[in-house]
């Protein structure tokens, strides 16, 4: 009730305001006519008698163009575009009443303009000076004195806004950028006083407390940059979202957060080919296995978003599948998409032949896999069973059932792998080629690197260690990787899902290579702590690990789509005769729990394989001899 109270207050306040402004303009405008002297008694007469029509039609023209919509304190452009409006109407209807009434007897014709010029400034200077004084009083409060990194239109609105709020604790003191032709200008009054190079001298020159980086639409590389820059003061550091979060494209404080590691190694937004993705997909019976794993459960969410006809998860972990389910429920409840929820593995082959008989999807996306590579190094049977028995069993099933396309998700570690993982991948893209033969469904295959922020990656293994105090272990100082964020990956599976006609590997431009050893240094820092707080170890390279991945073999020759960020490579040749007996001699291999035998079988598939596993009679002969020795 005070609210309402206060909102109607100041409202008739402006209106009193404006009311009283009529009259001092129009005589205004008479003394101003007569050289500021006396008005002739008959010209008065006449102007007095005028008087409350020019408040009447004046009244009305405000009300008319809502000049009591906006508010004083944050009066701008438009609110002086509709001043002008009502000032220009007002005038009009009066100068029309008056030539009807007097036929302009006794009108000074410079009284209108006069008239209409006086209005305006008392109007436009009043709010002027009581936003300046409301400004002012802002700015000499006690708060965080900032300096905006960009001058561009994200700086310029974020500004404003920080002008604007006043419960805002920051105070803009000065802007950088990088373009030398606003050097020396300024914006909302304040002004460019250097490029990004001279932050260390800029805040230190003008005691600053904070920086806003207010570059949204800056590339990775830039990004790192700048933070580097800004690290260099020792002083709080907060951005605002890239340009593809900023849905509204409006920029408010609200906007700032802290720096994260996918400012730092994210990419340039991906521009998609959505109609040609949203063809694809359409009423269309989707089934994703592995939908609460990271990859998985995102491609379900983009899938939702493009309105399938249903859609159904696959998961082998009953939490995991918990989670993607209360989440869908919560988001996607309005969506006219049937979602169905299924705790299944897709090595249980009559389960996932039942399943997918039952439901006739249209398209398949196979995201479930074992991915940690030192932990399925000694588990090379259960490696075998999910990552290559599981994607034949559901690729058989896409067949039976007579699906149109089948897409696999698989990853840089299946070139020249030196672990099992790699190699179970390597395999499992073999499968789709296979299969992809028979010309009953389309096999796509999708391979790129590392997720920012899925499950068990080394960023949350970081974090986790970042919690407890340090170190953060890092196998070697040299070890590199690629990474691309789980949203852009997902994107990019849909795209290749959309050019895909069959039988394509396609590779991922994954950009640049990033040293695990500088994603820990950022992380300690973005965390508020300095490298001398939180060691880096150094651990050694794990089994099966190499210092750096590849996204494409030398035999498979690589070839531009239609898509920018997406390559395709060309199948190595093979048996598929040969091929179809290995997959027999393993099926029988995992059944009788036979490692030895496994691992043969997967030399022979994958003769690049350069993994430096023991064999298990191997690791029992040394055991064996270590025992004889004690």
């Amino acid at each position: 009730m005070k609210a309402v109270w206060s909102y109607w207050r100041s409202r008739w306040a402006a209106f009193a305001h404006d009311l009283l402004s009529i009259p001092v303009a129009w005589i205004g405008a008479y003394w101003l006519r007569f050289n500021l002297g006396k008005i002739p008694a008959e010209i008065l007469s006449q102007a007095l008698f005028i008087l409350p029509w020019v408040i009447l039609f004046q009244t009305i023209a405000f009300w008319v163009f809502g000049l009591y919509r906006g508010v004083w304190r944050f009066a701008s452009v438009p609110d002086a575009i509709r001043i002008v409006k009502a000032i220009a109407v007002g005038s009009l209807m009066t100068l029309l009443a008056v030539f009807l009434m007097t036929r302009l007897e006794n009108l000074p014709r410079s009284v209108i303009p006069l008239y209409s010029m006086l209005l305006m400034g008392i109007l436009g200077g009043s709010r002027f000076v009581y936003r300046w004084y409301k400004d002012k009083g802002y700015l000499s409060k006690t708060s965080q004195r900032v300096l905006i990194v960009g001058a561009g239109r994200a700086g310029e609105s974020l500004v404003r806004d920080l002008l604007r709020d006043t419960k805002s604790n920051y105070t803009p003191i000065a802007f950088v950028d990088d373009d030398l032709q606003k050097q020396g200008k300024e914006l909302h009054g304040i002004r460019v006083v250097g490029t990004c190079e001279d932050i260390p001298e800029v805040v230190k020159r003008f005691a600053l407390d904070m920086i806003l980086i207010a570059l949204p639409s800056a590339k990775a590389r830039e990004m790192r940059r700048v933070a580097g820059i800004c690290e260099s003061t020792t002083l709080a550091v907060r951005t605002l979202p890239g340009i593809s979060d900023l849905v509204s494209g409006l920029v408010s404080v609200k906007n700032l957060r802290e720096i994260s590691l996918e400012d730092l190694l994210g990419r340039d937004p991906v521009t998609l080919d959505w109609q040609a993705i949203n063809v694809a997909l359409m009423d269309k019976v989707v089934l994703v296995s592995g939908g609460g794993g990271s990859i998985g459960a995102e491609l379900s969410r983009q899938v939702v978003n493009l309105n399938p006809k249903k859609l159904i998860i696959v998961e082998n972990s009953e939490y995991n599948l918990f989670c993607v389910q209360q989440e869908f429920i919560e988001k996607f409840q309005r969506k006219n998409v049937q979602i169905e929820y299924h705790l299944m593995d897709v090595c249980d082959i009559s389960a996932i032949h039942r399943l997918v008989q039952h439901y006739q999807p249209q398209v398949i996306f196979h995201a479930a896999a074992y991915k940690h590579v030192p932990l399925l190094e000694p588990q090379i049977r259960a490696a075998a069973k999910n990552n290559i028995l599981g994607t034949y069993s559901l690729a058989q099933a896409a067949i039976n059932c007579g699906a149109e396309k089948f897409v696999l998700v698989s990853t840089d570690k299946a070139v020249n792998p030196t672990n099992v993982m790699g190699a179970t991948k390597r395999i499992a893209e073999l499968v789709c080629q296979y299969f992809n033969a028979q010309q009953k469904t389309f096999f796509v295959t999708v391979r790129f690197g590392n997720v920012l922020g899925s499950r068990g990656s080394v960023v949350e293994t970081f974090q986790r260690q970042l919690e407890n105090g340090g170190p953060i272990t890092v196998t070697h100082p040299d070890v590199t990787r690629y990474f691309m964020t789980i949203q852009e990956a997902s994107q990019l599976i849909l795209q290749a899902l959309a050019i895909g006609k069959g039988g394509e590997l396609f590779v991922l431009d994954m950009g640049e290579p990033i040293k695990i050893s500088y994603m820990a240094e950022q992380m300690i820092r973005l965390a508020g702590n300095k490298e001398e707080d939180i060691r880096i170890e150094y651990t050694g390279l794990r089994p099966g690990e190499k210092l750096f991945e590849e996204l494409f073999h030398t035999r498979e020759q690589l070839g531009a789509t239609s898509h920018n960020k997406i390559l395709k490579a060309r199948h190595r040749y093979m048996d598929h005769q040969q091929f179809e007996l290995s997959i027999i001699a393993l099926q029988h291999h995992v059944s009788e729990c036979n490692e030895e035998g496994i691992f043969q079988l997967i030399k022979e598939l994958v003769p690049e394989l350069t993994s430096t596993r023991q064999s298990p009679v191997q690791t029992q002969s040394a055991a064996n001899q270590e025992e004889i020795l004690v």
